[in-house]
Parts: C-alpha cells; structure tokens; sequence
C-alpha cells in the first residue's frame, strides 16, 4: 500500500516543502492539509501567540490575504469542533506549524485538524522552526511568503510577488451578499458585516435581535430601520483602502448609538477625522494586556489586527474628536477610544474572546447602556 499524501485527510508520511519569505529567508518542512494549485501558497505572514483556539483562529475572516504561523509548537492536538468556526469556513490563505498531531485527543474532537484543512482546501507547513521563524518575523515585519512543494527558485518567485494587504479591500471578499436576522432580543441592533465572527453574534443577539448587512449597505437604508443601535464588526485588509464604509460610518455618528471592534473600531476612528497605520507584525494573540484609561484597571484581552488608530490624529484637536479610554501595557498602541459629541465607542481588541478570556465581555453591556440610554 502507498503512503498517504497531504490532501487525502489521513496520517501518513509527508511531502518535503519549503517555505520561503520575501526577503529571501528560507524555512524547511513538510507539507500538510490541502495541496495548494502548482505546489505553491502565498500571502502575507503573520504569528499567533495563542495556546488553544486555533480553529477558531483559521475560521477569522479578519485573517483573509494572510498565512497564519503559530507560535505554540503543537496544534492540532484536540481535533476540531464544527461549534468552534467562526465562519462557514477559513479565509485566510495557510497554517505554518511546527508539530502538527496525526490523530486529536478530545473528547469533543469531530475531526482532526489535517482532516479539516483538506475539507476546506486550506494548505500548510508543519516541521517549520517557527521559533526562528517568529524571531525572524519581529524584526523585519509582517512579509509576503510563498511555501509548498514546488522549487525553492519558484517560491521565491511567488514571495517576492505577494503583494501583501496594504491598501488592500479585503472585506469586499468575506461580507454577506444579503441582510438576515439573528436573534430575538429586545433591542434592535444593526451589526455591519465586515467579516463578523460568529461569536460576536452569539453575544449579541442575547441582548438584541440583530439585522445582519453586508459592508457596502448605506447608512440611510440602516437608518430607515430604527435601530437601537449600530454594531461594526472585524474584518481583514487595510481600514485606509475603505472610505466608502467610513463615509458610512460617519453618516450614522450622531443619530444612533455605534460600537466597533477591531477593524469597525479603525473605520469609527477615521470617520471620526483620525488616521490609521500599519504596525510593523500586529497583534495576534490570547494574552494582550490592556489598561483602561481612567483608573487601574488591566484586562486580558484577544487580540487580532495589523493596523491601528494613530493617537495623536484624534486628540490634537483644540477639542478632541475622541477620548483614548484604553492602551496596550506592551507597546502603548491605542486599544479604546470614545467619541466626544455622539454616543459612540470602540476597542481594538476582541472582547467576545473565541478565542481568548473573557475580561472585557463588560463592553456588551457597555453598548446595551449606550442604547438604553438613547431610547
């Protein structure tokens, strides 16, 4: 009997693979999960700090136009759970991993992870050194790579050409074609999709019965609804590349409570008169500490994003435009802002966690004040 190969959703031996960055660094491995078209998968590469949840992660669409490496070695170990996606399926373009476990031990485990990967023709790496491979990341940034079965000149190739998501409109990609509702609440939400996780709607539609819309539905149309409140969700690619949802975004400042998370917090900010830039690797991980402005408090927070909003774009104003209400201990970025003159708020990170804690689940009864209070 032959080996098995990656793409048939068995244990077996392994193709050799590379992966090769755009700087020209080069990563040995195996192949696992979906063989990718030629033998070559691209995007832009990124490194997540989480110890669990990595289903959850895969199924981010905030991760569309990026290859995710993990820094924990071993994922993979508990299978995976159809109630842990976060979307129908992955967005993002493949899964670097050092040790990538044949079988799942949970008792939870539906499936093992090489098994949903070849499902959702998702590529990957595994034997990677991603400890040399995170050092690598942290001191040149966020980088276009190429990994697969092909020859390392034509992975190069492929690298060099990865165009990465600055400027980049990937949320045209992963919104909903159509409204629908969710939920029954008794307040009236409407939550732009921008690349929603799924876990965002379950906390939402406790408190809300929840009109879901695609990124592009004008304010006017959101409006004529009369909603409690707006919701703006996650989502991928750069908040610079999206004036058209800002403008959106602004047209509703004043007239109904907003709440934004990750990149709805970033198109809040600009449409508020900010700016937006580019962290050199991002935030991509479990255990972010954030401080909350006023007073000490300090909470554990999720987190997934490569851009951010610049401080000084709100507040240097002779009257601010936007309060910073939290920052990150690690690096001091901007994590929260509150608008001064609408009933209006956001945060950076993921308070619905999946995956992550759950300290900073407080903000949905936050939003369900700012709404009680508007009524």
């Amino acid at each position: 009997m032959s080996a098995a190969q990656p793409g048939d959703g068995t244990p077996g031996e392994r193709r050799p693979a590379l992966l090769v960055l755009a700087d020209g660094e080069v990563f040995e491995g195996e192949a696992v999960g979906a063989g990718p078209p030629e033998g070559v998968a691209t995007g832009e590469l990124v490194f997540n700090t989480v110890l669990s949840g990595y289903q959850e992660v895969l199924t981010d669409p905030s991760y569309a136009g990026q290859v995710i490496a993990f820094t924990y070695p071993h994922i993979g170990n508990y299978g995976v759970n159809p109630e842990d996606d976060e979307a129908a399926r992955p967005w993002c373009r493949g899964v670097v991993v050092r040790d990538l476990p044949p079988r799942p031990s949970s008792w939870r485990a539906r499936g093992s992870l090489q098994e949903f990967m070849v499902r959702h023709g998702l590529p990957g790496i595994a034997g990677v050194d991603t400890r040399r491979l995170t050092r690598h990341v942290r001191r040149v940034g966020a980088i276009g790579c190429a990994f697969g079965t092909a020859d390392e000149r034509a992975l190069a190739a492929a690298a060099a050409a990865e165009p990465g998501t600055t400027g980049m409109d990937l949320v045209c990609e992963v919104t909903v074609d159509a409204p629908y509702v969710r939920g029954t609440g008794p307040y009236r939400v409407v939550a732009y999709d921008f690349g929603v996780k799924e876990t965002m709607l379950r906390n939402l539609e406790r408190l809300a019965t929840v009109t879901v819309v695609p990124a592009h539905f004008p304010a006017a149309d959101t409006l004529a609804m009369q909603p409690d409140g707006v919701f703006l969700s996650n989502g991928p690619g750069d908040p610079a590349a999206l004036p058209a949802q800002a403008g959106i975004v602004s047209d509703l400042l004043g007239t109904v409570p907003v709440f934004g998370i990750c990149l709805g917090h970033q198109l809040l900010g600009t449409a508020l008169g900010g700016t937006t830039y580019k962290l050199p690797f991002g935030h991509h991980g479990g255990n972010h500490p954030v401080r909350k402005v006023t007073g000490t408090h300090v909470e554990i927070t999720s987190q997934n994003h490569n851009y951010a909003v610049e401080e000084r774009s709100l507040t240097r104003h002779a009257t601010a435009v936007a309060e910073v209400t939290h920052v990150n201990l690690n690096d001091g970025v901007v994590e929260g802002i509150r608008a001064t003159a609408a009933p209006a708020f956001g945060v950076q990170y993921h308070p619905e966690a999946g995956p992550g804690p759950h300290d900073a689940r407080y903000l949905f009864g936050e939003f369900t004040a700012l709404m009680e209070s508007a009524r």
